[in-house]
């Protein structure tokens, strides 16, 4: 199996984007303004708290970004409303030709959405399907795999798009990539990018739409009522999460990469080999010799690694993840699922992992 996981920041590039984050921070907010964890409620004339506001701003201004809304609803509320503001219900949405992640799929349906597929690793058939496609509102975009095989660029895709129809929306799903690649949906050329404050070691249940002045202020709208609004407390909490996941998930990666070469060394017995891939988040798939997949999931809570994810990524994680194959991975080849697993390194090293996989294993081969 060939794989083609997302760049990865080097330590120098991510420490640049903590480096540009921060200043854009000492642009919006006065010393004593960032002290303060936050206030509460609608204020007159904003109907936001004013430290949710500032937050936007520097949100805004990190990625690039003529705008930016803190919504309610991790990466699917942000996704959810970032759909609300560029279609209306039952119109047809272009999308890639693969399993459509499960929380998506439940806002397409719940709009009433038809989906129209194109394979975005074919840009001559996407083009074409968007030139012979009727009625096309919009075109969602998840960055992140959906497929073992997935290889396309974020960056042409977008362009065929703009090239086959310039009016149409772009929507990208940032999720599992925002601060680790170069540049997401919206630096890229799309309308609106989408994504998790929590995969960024942020709050949970706070999501992040950025891009197009015109669809954040009619997201705004929407977010009118007091309940729907992200206080200022929780918007600081972004915003610190934020500073530190750049240099953070640089780690990570850098760390998915020296395991995967470790193993394919054959450091460990009844490995067969090891790929790194954005199974959502970037993670080590490990496929061993025999249908022992179960029974090491079975064992590694034993030995200290997490039996399951938060956030895949989030501020509570920080022991490496054992855990089965993702979904849309295990729908493209159901024997994976008996001999492979994945691994999220998260916060450990590539030594600690290893350890963990030889201790386990002697033990089932014992």
């Amino acid at each position: 199996m060939e794989t083609f996981p997302l760049y990865s920041r080097s330590f120098e590039e991510a420490k640049e984007l903590q480096f540009k984050i921060v200043d854009c921070a000492t642009k919006v907010f006065n010393g004593n303004d960032a002290l303060s964890i936050g206030d509460l409620g609608v204020h007159k004339g904003t109907n936001e708290p004013l430290q949710t506001i500032r937050v936007e701003k520097v949100l805004a201004r990190a990625f690039d970004a003529e705008d930016a809304v803190l919504v309610r609803g991790a990466g699917t509320g942000a996704l959810r409303w970032a759909l609300a503001a560029t279609i209306k219900p039952g119109s047809t949405i272009l999308v890639h030709d693969a399993p459509i992640y499960p929380t998506t799929k439940v806002t397409l349906e719940l709009m009433g959405c038809t989906a129209v597929y194109a394979d975005f690793n074919n840009l001559e058939q996407t083009k074409r399907v968007i030139e012979e496609a009727k009625g096309l509102s919009a075109v969602l975009i998840q960055h992140s795999r959906q497929k073992p095989d997935d290889s396309y660029d974020l960056g042409q895709v977008i362009r065929v798009v703009r090239d086959a129809n310039p009016g149409l929306p772009i929507v990208v799903d940032d999720n599992y990539a925002v601060t680790k690649v170069m540049k997401i949906g919206w630096q890229a050329g799309a309308d609106l990018s989408a994504f998790s404050s929590f995969k960024l070691l942020g709050p949970e249940g706070v999501g992040i739409v950025l891009g197009a002045k015109d669809y954040i202020s009619a997201i705004r709208k929407m977010q009118y009522s007091g309940g729907s609004q992200v206080q200022g407390s929780e918007a600081m909490e972004v915003l610190r999460g934020l500073i530190y996941a750049p240099v953070a998930l640089s780690i990570t990666g850098a760390t998915c990469h020296e395991l995967a070469d470790r193993l394919n060394a054959k450091e460990i017995p009844h490995v067969v080999q090891a790929f790194v891939a954005n199974s959502e988040s970037k993670a080590v798939l490990i496929e061993f010799d025999e249908d022992i997949a179960e029974k090491v999931l079975e064992l590694a809570p034993v030995y200290g690694a997490a039996p399951h994810p938060v956030g895949c990524e989030s501020k509570y994680e920080f022991l490496p993840m054992f855990y089965r194959i993702s979904a849309t991975f295990r729908e493209a080849n159901s024997a994976w699922e008996h001999r492979m697993i994945r691994v999220n390194v998260m916060r450990s090293g590539a030594d600690t992992v290893i350890r963990i996989l030889k201790e386990l294993l002697d033990e089932i081969y014992s």
